[in-house]
């Protein structure tokens, strides 16, 4: 299992979550990122999500 990293800012550059967590593989990693973001209201602000090495897995702007 590998961390990932999930942080949202605001329009204004705020961070509004920085969350990590575990996952099997970057696919599964990116479909829970995305649970996470409708989960906690985030899915439309700018938000990545990243891997313990920094590969970006997930963005929106």
């Amino acid at each position: 299992m590998e961390t990932y990293y999930l942080t949202v800012f605001s329009k204004d550059g705020e961070k509004l979550l920085d969350e990590t967590f575990q996952a099997e593989d970057e696919k599964i990693a990116k479909l829970k990122g995305e649970d996470l973001l409708q989960e906690k209201g985030f899915s439309e602000h700018t938000h990545r999500c990243t891997t313990s090495k920094g590969k970006m897995i997930l963005f929106h702007r």
